[in-house]
């Protein structure tokens, strides 16, 4: 049975309420096509496009949105040359991309937050709407700095707190999550000696940190990077497609880290 790119977003979408202004939908490409292959992918970057073309795959799940921007850019973007060429390039690919970003954080539990745990090795002792509470063996902060940057395959981390430190009772938020209401009622409502986010304002939470600090207290503060957090999820969403569709190709694509620390 021939499986169309609106069958896929269906199953993805089925049981999920999401706001009429949501920023989920079909990009690029016609919901009556039949999808040979599917890559998901953290962002559709011009290098994901041009990968998902070379294996056949046809249709692009992405977490990010096309352009640069969370909801559809305006005229700031219009004429642009980088814009124009990506476009161009997708026409050749002749790939279909789907946005999928506020259903799968709607999933119950939260798909990006499930694939970063799976990642790390983590379970989740308990799971919030926004959050998960984790507790690890003692490690010193900077032990686990290095476990995550071995678990996830990244180059750096960035930490806030005293490398020595030791972390058992861990907060963690995915995405853009890592702001001052997010994090610092789980630092100290629940206790957690360890905030672990993708990012956020540098003026919330890492300002909390440092007068903490000052204060004597034992807390810390690790920023993955946004795509480092929710990558992971985009993977755990190939393995399920895989199981649902296992006629079809599917694949997790990661792109390199767009940060080089100098």
């Amino acid at each position: 049975m021939n499986i169309t790119i609106g069958q896929v977003m269906n199953d993805l979408k089925a049981g999920i309420e999401v706001p009429a202004s949501t920023v989920d939908k079909l990009s690029f490409g016609q919901e009556h096509i039949v999808v040979k292959g599917i890559v998901t992918a953290f962002s559709a970057s011009q290098s994901i496009i041009e990968q998902a073309s070379a294996l056949g795959a046809n249709l692009i799940v992405s977490h990010e949105g096309v352009f640069y921007s969370h909801h559809d850019a305006g005229d700031w973007l219009r004429n642009d040359t980088v814009v124009e060429a990506k476009a161009a390039a997708i026409e050749k690919a002749g790939v279909g991309i789907f946005r999928f970003h506020e259903y799968m954080h709607l999933y119950q539990p939260d798909a990006i937050m499930i694939g970063l745990l799976r990642k790390l090795g983590w379970a989740a002792a308990e799971m919030q709407p926004a959050a998960a509470i984790v507790s690890i063996p003692a490690m010193q902060l900077g032990e686990v700095a290095e476990y995550l940057k071995s678990r996830l395959q990244i180059p750096y981390v960035r930490a806030a707190g005293e490398p020595t430190m030791l972390c058992k009772r861990v907060g963690v938020l995915v995405g853009y999550r890592g702001g001052g209401s997010s994090a610092i009622p789980l630092l100290q409502q629940e206790n957690v000696d360890l905030i672990l986010a993708g990012e956020g304002p540098e003026w919330e939470t890492p300002e909390y940190i440092r007068d903490a600090l000052h204060q004597g207290h034992s807390k810390a503060l690790i920023m993955l990077g946004h795509a480092e957090s929710e990558a992971p999820g985009m993977e755990y969403l190939a393995e399920t497609l895989s199981e649902k569709y296992p006629e079809l190709p599917i694949y997790f694509l990661a792109d390199d880290p767009v940060f080089r620390v100098f």
